[in-house]
């Protein structure tokens, strides 16, 4: 046998999901993550699902680690190499307020000090042509700072290097030759060929600042699973929602920044290919965050650049919105009032029901209380709950605020889930989108647990809770494509655009990326390249990317006719107007390789054999309600709530007045009533 494996590290626990090629089967488990050796949990939890690594045939990971070293400052001691009289375009960066009523408003503090910045002459102009050459013993002056001072790595943004990055690659080859491979060093226009200085610069430093971290963690993750029998490639997700290997990521360690969330995105492209491509709002709820993305038209909501941590960042990214909502947030009192999160108890010691020495009130902790999980079977039996341990914590925080208990335990759900609704509003309803028309797709160990409840704020009468829903990150791994972003500056105004030009310079970019599919082991059947062309309005500063039919197209009749049309329609969908007559400008051309591997779809299992279902009293709205627990595997036809559903991943939540079926897919499809 082979299996295809991918795994998810999250902040709780480390989830594994594993297709067996030649049965079929797909199965998933957890562990809990160990956060003073991650690679522990990850071999844990594998070791549920494969006995013998060298029976993997193919291994795909998210990793956190990136986005770790930023959220907490942890990252690496960066020097900045910029042009002579540039020096302050990182740390003036953008005068815009991005929170315009906030009296306290700072921007966020430079991850480069100004003192650790250097400067080199050499000027190229804006169409690349060299003006002044490098200041070659310059770069190594800053080479020789940069190892007598123990920086980490070294950040090279030059003026104009994405329209020639001759004089970056002259610096860059310096600096290697100086301070060898210990040190990285980090080129802009290989992070990002694009316009805009500071925004440029700003992804240079944060690949500098996160990858020495990234780097590391991959490389003793390929050391470790080697040292196991492994003997395939470790693949990585990417923000973009692609897949390469981990020798890539290593030399682009940016691109796995949000590497672990956008798996459950890619989850719920797969899941809302198999429901008939309806339109998802995905949603993680783990143990300490709370993940919202969307799938428009069966594909992912992408943008070309983003801001992190208030960095603005130039490279494809799944639109993320987190806030600090999972099961483990804290619930306390704050002036009188029940606050809940971001503050999580994380893995250890955890939620007080763990048993782990944890002693405040968290959601899960409440869920408990008002019999919403279950104790002897939590995580599928793994884990064995607490409930006088929760019970303690919700009473305590409850006399503080002078609550009964079971009000206080069914108040900190309530502020949970309303803390859940205006984070999926921030990513629709804020951006013009009407959230009533699509289907929420809820997984993460606790999604599925008040995923329903959510829906009720919103107006959304469909819920889909898909198979292994605490796994389904992983799951959404195996589904991914590989794939490689490329882009070229190309700044035409309209009436100077020469379609052939253009053709043979998309020509040039699908060819790249052809050969890096082929380098990432894809055969050749299983790769394509898609185009596009970002563009605006003469005098717009912002761009929208248009879609192009292939690399021929601008070469075609009528070309720049039907592309104004088209960037007239994105621009009405984007702002709701747009100016047919204007004259429109291309900035940028992008192509994107992708490589396919089958997918790992495969028929539910037949339903379990009929248990009698344990009956309990579960609190919903302050009353007690007689609830069937039951075990996922035995569902057949249809259930009217309230019931509680569980399995070895997660618990599914279905109110009073819900109505829930299994579909051919195994995914459970919940309606949802008004209240």
């Amino acid at each position: 046998m082979t299996y295809r494996v991918a795994m998810d590290i999250g902040g709780t626990f480390t989830d594994v999901v594993c297709y067996d090629e030649r049965g079929g089967a797909v199965v998933a488990a957890k562990a809990p993550s160990t956060p003073a050796d991650l690679a522990e949990g990850v071999f844990n939890a594998l070791g549920r699902v494969v006995a013998d690594p060298a029976r993997i045939s193919f291994f795909v990971h998210g990793t956190t680690q990136g986005l770790n070293a930023l959220l907490e400052r942890k990252g690496a001691r960066v020097l900045l190499l910029t042009s002579g009289g540039a020096r302050d375009v990182y740390q003036i960066a953008r005068g815009n307020r991005e929170r315009m009523f906030d009296l306290r408003y700072r921007k966020p503090v430079p991850l480069v000090p100004r003192a650790d910045i250097m400067e080199a002459a050499g000027r190229l102009d804006w169409r690349g042509e060299e003006l002044t050459p490098l200041d070659e013993p310059a770069v190594r002056r800053a080479a020789r700072r940069a190892r007598e001072e123990g920086f980490d790595a070294v950040a090279v943004s030059l003026l104009f290097s994405y329209a020639n990055p001759a004089h970056e690659i002259r610096a860059g080859q310096i600096l290697r030759e100086e301070l060898g491979p210990d040190v990285l060093v980090v080129l802009s226009h290989e992070v990002a060929r694009e316009w805009r200085e500071y925004e440029r610069t700003s992804s240079a430093v944060l690949e500098a600042y996160t990858g020495p971290v990234v780097r590391r963690y991959l490389a003793g993750i390929q050391d470790r699973f080697a040292g196991r029998g492994l003997g395939v490639p470790v693949h990585v997700m990417q923000s973009s929602g692609g897949l390469v290997n981990a020798g890539y990521a290593m030399r682009r360690p940016l691109q796995t920044l949000l590497s672990g969330p956008v798996g459950g995105t890619m989850g719920g492209v797969a899941a809302a290919r198999l429901l008939g491509g309806a339109n998802a709002i995905c949603v993680d709820m783990g143990g300490t965050s709370f993940d919202v993305s969307l799938v428009v038209g069966g594909r992912p909501d992408i943008s070309a650049e983003a801001r992190i941590e208030g960095y603005p960042v130039l490279m494809p990214i799944v639109n993320l919105h987190t806030i600090g909502a999972g099961g483990g947030s804290l619930a306390y009192a704050e002036a009188g009032a029940l606050r809940v999160g971001p503050e999580s108890a994380g893995a250890v010691p955890g939620p007080a029901c763990y048993g782990r020495g944890g002693t405040r009130a968290t959601v899960t902790d409440a869920n408990l209380v008002l019999g919403r999980v279950d104790p002897a079977w939590f995580a599928g039996g793994l884990m064995t709950l607490d409930t006088d341990a929760a019970g303690r914590a919700i009473a305590s925080l409850a006399g503080e605020l002078g609550m009964d208990p079971l009000r206080l335990a069914e108040g900190v759900c309530e502020v949970a889930n309303a803390k859940m609704a205006q984070a999926i509003r921030t990513l629709t309803v804020e951006h013009g989108v009407e959230p009533r028309e699509f289907t929420l797709v809820a997984f993460g160990g606790a999604g599925a647990m008040h995923a329903a409840f959510i829906a009720r704020e919103l107006g959304i009468t469909d819920v889909v809770v898909p198979r292994f829903p605490g796994a389904f990150s992983a799951w959404g791994m195996l589904e991914a494509d590989v794939r490689r972003d490329l882009t070229h500056p190309f700044f035409r105004p309209q009436a100077g655009v020469d379609g052939g030009e253009m053709a043979a310079r998309l020509r040039e970019l699908e060819g790249q990326a052809l050969a890096a599919l082929a380098g990432q082991g894809v055969p050749e059947d299983r790769r394509r390249v898609e185009h596009a062309v970002d563009m605006r309005y003469e005098g717009q500063d912002y761009t929208l990317t248009i879609p192009l039919r292939d690399a021929a197209e601008p070469a075609g009749p009528g070309f720049l006719a039907a592309l104004a049309a088209r960037y007239a329609e994105a621009h009405t969908g984007r702002y709701g107007h747009a100016t047919p007559e204007a004259a429109v400008e291309l900035v940028m051309l992008r192509s994107t390789g992708f490589g396919s591997f089958p997918k790992s779809v495969a028929a539910p299992e037949p339903a379990g054999r009929a248990r009698t279902p344990a009956v309990r009293d579960v609190i919903f709205n302050g009353a007690a309600h007689r609830t069937p627990v039951l075990r996922r595997a035995d569902l057949d036809g249809e259930l009217a709530g309230p019931a509680i559903v569980v399995e070895e991943t997660a618990t599914t939540v279905i109110p009073p007045g819900c109505r829930a079926t299994v579909d051919v897919n195994g995914f459970l499809l919940i309606k949802v009533s008004s209240l």
